[in-house]
């Protein structure tokens, strides 16, 4: 069918998407589940049409069946409305301050609050915890399954009212209030948590509920609530929950899910986004927590791995070839952590296999990484550029991580000040590119354990001020205090530490520095 003998659908126009104009449906509202309208809906009260060729006609129903059915109906509709208890009346924002809202049909289903919300983590939250966003953003596709479960619909409330809660907040003291509206978005956003808690407690009660997508996506979003919160003390507890559920959960094969009855497209893509995210948390997290804190996730097999990496579903940007080899540094410094001394033997094979890693690192080509991956439209030669240093600063960070372990074996101290600069210079030179640089904490905390410099470390706090100024994430004025603490520890100036791979994991809270 030719695109072009339709006009784009109401739904897609309301979604801010594309529509492909394949037909009624359309294929994107297919996919998504959604119902295909091709003009806004006649809107009904008291049965009086207020639009469109019926406006004016009263609606009588004709006999007691249909009045039964319409009352039905009203019941069908009314069991499926997410319930949320808003803490106050007004939308405490002013008019117009988010662009456009969402206009999804079922939406005016819920409450005024909670629409506002909604339309926050749309137009706000989406493209903060993605690369580049996209109309093929995985987070936006959790808002048509939240509508339809109460308990991902609160945990999406939660992450939108806490980030709203966090703006405007200075970065020395992110816990003053300055003005009502953030006093009541501060309100919704411990109101939201806790309706979002209660129901998933009772959701993991219920063998039925806890084996749904909805279940696991809403525990995935409240590790992200955690970012925005503290980035420390919660975000571990529910990483295992949701590993224990993906592994429950979700099939190995797609051949387990059975051809005609398996999840729809939509839900497949949403079920391979939230498992590669969890794996990418999982890998970065353990590196700076207790040894051996977190248990392995087995769910993401190798070949899922070597499926090409597309920007447009990456949370981070770093690249799956980087987090393979941190993930495998992470165990090293995990199997000579231990109480017992290590047989020379020992030792010497942990060196082998940690310098052969740091080879393998050091020869990663950043550029042809950036150069290859899909994207859903073309990529300007800047985009490409940035993308690299993105993954260049992932992988000096990667090198200083690993040589610190190998350090750990040899009772060595390695100066590392070129690759710190080099880091820092990558650091810099992202600043003014927000899409990267809110994807940089990890690179920054690594740098800031390394340098040994007073400029360097003013450069690191204005670093994360930046961060937090564009993400809102309290992960990053905990990582200001952490870094702060730490260098009073170790003095200024002073030797490059050897040592700080263990140190920084006994602090006493295991932070996550994403």
């Amino acid at each position: 069918m030719n695109p072009s003998s339709h006009s784009p659908c109401y739904t897609c126009r309301s979604r801010r998407i594309q529509c492909d104009q394949s037909g009624v449906p359309c294929g994107k509202c297919e996919k998504a589940g959604l119902q295909c309208f091709d003009k806004r809906p006649i809107r009904w009260v008291k049965g009086v049409a207020i639009r469109g060729k019926m406006q004016g006609r009263s609606y009588e129903p004709k006999n007691g069946a249909s009045t039964a059915a319409h009352d039905s109906d009203q019941k069908s509709l009314k069991s499926r409305r997410v319930a949320v208890k808003p803490t106050h009346n007004k939308i405490p924002y002013a008019p117009g301050s988010i662009p456009v809202a969402v206009q999804d049909p079922t939406i005016s289903s819920l409450d005024q609050v909670s629409r506002y919300y909604v339309d926050y983590y749309n137009d706000r939250i989406c493209k903060l915890f993605i690369v580049y966003d996209s109309d093929r953003n995985p987070f936006r596709s959790l808002i048509s399954l939240g509508l339809t479960d109460p308990v991902l619909m609160k945990a999406l409330l939660a992450l939108a009212a806490r980030h709203h809660a966090n703006a405007g907040q200075p970065f020395d003291r992110p816990d003053v209030t300055t003005s009502p509206s953030l006093v009541n978005a501060n309100r919704d956003a411990l109101s939201f948590k806790h309706q979002a808690m209660e129901a998933l407690s009772h959701s993991l009660r219920c063998t039925e509920l806890s084996k749904q997508d909805t279940t696991v996506a809403s525990i995935f979003l409240l590790i992200f609530l955690d970012l925005l919160e503290s980035g420390s003390d919660g975000w571990n507890f529910h990483l295992e929950g949701a590993k224990n559920l993906i592994a429950s959960t979700y099939p190995q094969t797609d051949s387990q899910a059975g051809i005609n009855h398996g999840p729809g497209q939509t839900v497949q893509e949403i079920r391979a986004f939230i498992t590669k995210q969890i794996h990418l948390i999982e890998t970065l997290g353990a590196t700076f927590l207790r040894p051996r804190l977190l248990s392995q996730f087995s769910s993401l097999n190798q070949q899922e791995l070597r499926v090409q990496e597309t920007i447009e579903k990456a949370f981070l940007g770093c690249p799956e070839y980087m987090l393979t080899a941190i993930q495998c540094l992470s165990m090293q410094r995990d199997s000579i952590s231990g109480v017992k001394p290590l047989d020379d033997t020992t030792i010497h094979s942990h060196m082998a296999e940690t310098a052969s890693l740091l080879t393998l690192i050091d020869n990663f080509d950043s550029y042809a990484w950036a150069s290859s991956l899909q994207y859903s439209r073309d990529s300007s030669p800047q985009k490409i550029a940035n993308l690299c240093k993105l993954s260049q600063a992932y992988k000096i960070g990667t090198l200083l991580y690993g040589q610190r372990i190998l350090d750990a074996l040899t009772s060595e101290v390695t100066v590392q000040d070129d690759k710190l600069s080099e880091l820092l210079g990558l650091i810099d030179s992202l600043k003014d590119d927000q899409d990267m640089f809110k994807c940089v904490l990890w690179p920054v905390f690594v740098a800031g354990l390394e340098c040994r410099w007073q400029a360097q470390r003013d450069f690191l706090i204005g670093s994360l001020e930046r961060f937090w100024e564009i993400t809102r994430c309290l992960n990053a004025v905990n990582a200001a205090k952490t870094l702060r603490g730490y260098w009073e520890q170790v003095g200024l100036p002073s030797e490059a530490p050897s040592q700080w791979i263990f140190d920084i994991g006994r602090l006493g809270r295991d932070w996550l520095w994403i």
